[in-house]
């Protein structure tokens, strides 16, 4: 009885179905001994991003809102499992000419590989547009099913090389992403009217929307006086993280929990608030996506994806591979009343939060144009029609 009202408590830090690592596939074995939640909705984004130099303002944009994209997308009823991926492209003769990052719902992964994206090359007229749409639709693993929404955001500001002949042309890739299911939206940096036509078209042949934005992004960024203390918070709750799985999966996810609790230097500098906003809104997206960080076993537990006694000890933290079973169980109860305590603080300084920045939006708007306003209403349209509803 108690660890049903705590759980009520807790309310939203439940884990998502997602991926515990490609690496993790024991600790995802020792899952299916146990009866877990009902698959919910699921929306899966890729961003196809013009990486070159002209592009700058755009990705620093980006790096700044991705925790509060996913934030937002992460509130519709029911609840949707958040999975991104990223593929930046250039041009033949750049440094590269695409890269793909793998749709997941590690997001702190994903926003450690957009935080080393630099906006270079370039400087010739168009790019391998068609290239990245090739590697997002062929080369992303899509998951299947109604409750699935598939969405890609192509954004750049030229058009594509239709003389290459490596891969097909970007009318031919637009019909291939519909008859996978996938939107495409396209969102237009700048004012090239020849890639104004041809993004237009991408978006209609693949049932997506066409934004057109400033060349920057036209991102707007608003300090709360809540920031420095959800920041606070979001240190606190990764230390309720218990990271288990294979050891390189655990290696890899310890490293990206301390990058995500570093302490800011310097919170009244630019980058300090910067920093600051960006805590704020990954704390936000944990409680309403319901864990601490991926690959954490406290969050595992409570929603029943695992038992304890069935998690190999060689999967387990080493601090608890040297425990006795009866330390064990005292160290993760231990975590959860953390856990527990923690949520509460964090559900009422996110409501405080959000009130501060719905004023501030009403009384100064951000451009109506800007990236990642765009994002959030057509994600939020395309979802509804896999059952997933927004509130205004």
């Amino acid at each position: 009885m108690k660890r049903h009202v705590a759980k009520q408590v807790v309310g939203l830090l439940i884990v998502s179905v997602g991926l515990l690592g490609t690496s993790g596939a024991r600790a995802e074995e020792s899952a299916k001994k146990v009866e877990g939640p009902k698959k919910g909705p699921r929306i899966e984004i890729a961003f196809v991003l013009d990486t070159t130099g002209s592009m700058s303002g755009l990705i620093a944009g980006a790096k700044e809102k991705i925790w509060s994209i996913a934030n937002q997308i992460s509130s519709g009823k029911p609840r949707p499992d958040v999975f991104m991926a990223l593929v930046p492209y250039r041009d033949k003769g750049d440094s590269y000419v695409t890269k793909v990052f793998q749709l997941t719902s590690n997001l702190d992964q994903v926003h450690t590989d957009l935080m080393k994206f630099q906006a270079q090359g370039g400087g010739d007229g168009p790019e391998n547009v068609n290239q990245g749409l090739y590697d997002a639709i062929h080369k992303l693993q899509w998951s299947e099913g109604k409750k699935v929404t598939r969405i890609i955001y192509l954004v750049g500001d030229f058009p594509p090389h239709n003389e290459y002949k490596d891969v097909p042309t970007y009318d031919k890739l637009a019909k291939a992403a519909i008859e996978k299911g996938i939107y495409v939206n396209t969102i237009l940096c700048g004012n090239n009217n020849e890639a104004r036509v041809v993004w237009q078209e991408i978006a209609r042949r693949a049932e997506g929307e066409f934004f057109q934005i400033a060349q920057d992004g036209a991102v707007r960024s608003v300090d709360t006086p809540y920031d420095r203390k959800l920041a606070e918070l979001n240190r606190e709750l990764l230390k309720t993280a218990v990271v288990y799985g294979e050891k390189a999966t655990r290696e890899t996810q310890t490293k990206l929990n301390a990058d995500a609790s570093a302490p800011v230097a310097e919170p009244e500098s630019a980058e300090g608030k910067r920093e600051l906003r960006k805590a704020a809104d990954r704390v936000e997206f944990s409680l309403k996506a319901g864990k601490a960080s991926s690959n954490d076993l406290i969050s595992d537990l409570d929603n029943n994806k695992v038992k304890l006694d069935n998690v190999p000890v060689d999967q387990l933290p080493e601090t608890m591979q040297k425990m006795t079973p009866a330390e064990r169980k005292t160290y993760v109860a231990n975590q959860q009343a953390a856990r527990a305590k923690l949520a509460a603080q964090i559900k009422d300084l996110s409501s405080k939060r959000d009130e501060h920045l719905k004023k501030e939006a009403a009384a100064s708007p951000s451009p109506s144009a800007s990236f990642d306003l765009k994002v959030m209403e057509s994600a939020k349209k395309q979802a509804a029609k896999a059952g997933v509803e927004y509130g205004k």
